[in-house]
């Protein structure tokens, strides 16, 4: 895919954001609520608009085309994330676990002797890979529920 989507996640469908960061795509939280900053934001960024609000696709830069946008139709974040696959031909195991899901930075990998004092016991003994978020920190390896992550992007390339 060369030329890889960037979105902005409005916040009446933010779950949709941690779906996208979890498959590898920039996602942006946008948690404000004025339309016109949200609107600003995707042209200057050249993102994608995910939004509920009617009102947002009636702006003129999204009718003229000049910035992209997908109206959600429904508020179950598993078919939210279905409609963004579909419509956009998204690939759900684009690049899994290398964004955080909490701030959208990508990750980078960690070495096990790094993190000594920083993960359970448990965890440093049982797990080899790691990878941290340079931003809030957060540390991510492969357990239990990597493992249900994982199982949930299956099923979404699946269905």
């Amino acid at each position: 895919m060369a030329d890889t989507p960037k979105f902005i996640v409005d916040c009446n469908v933010g779950k949709l954001a941690r779906w996208l960061r979890l498959m590898g795509y920039d996602a942006r939280f946008f948690d404000g609520d004025d339309d016109s900053e949200l609107v600003a934001m995707a042209k200057a960024e050249g993102r994608v608009i995910l939004s509920r609000d009617t009102r947002i696709m009636k702006r003129r830069l999204i009718t003229s085309g000049q910035v992209k946008a997908v109206l959600i139709d429904s508020d179950q974040p598993e078919r939210q994330i279905h409609q963004v696959i579909d419509t956009l031909g998204l690939d759900s195991r684009f690049r899994p676990f290398t964004i955080c899901l909490e701030c959208n930075q990508p990750l980078v990998e960690r070495g096990k002797d790094e993190l000594a004092e920083l993960v359970p016991p448990y965890v440093f003994k049982t797990q080899n890979y790691f990878m941290q978020c340079p931003n809030c920190q957060r540390l991510y390896w492969r357990g239990t529920h990597w493992q249900s992550m994982t199982r949930k992007l299956e099923k979404l390339r699946g269905e």
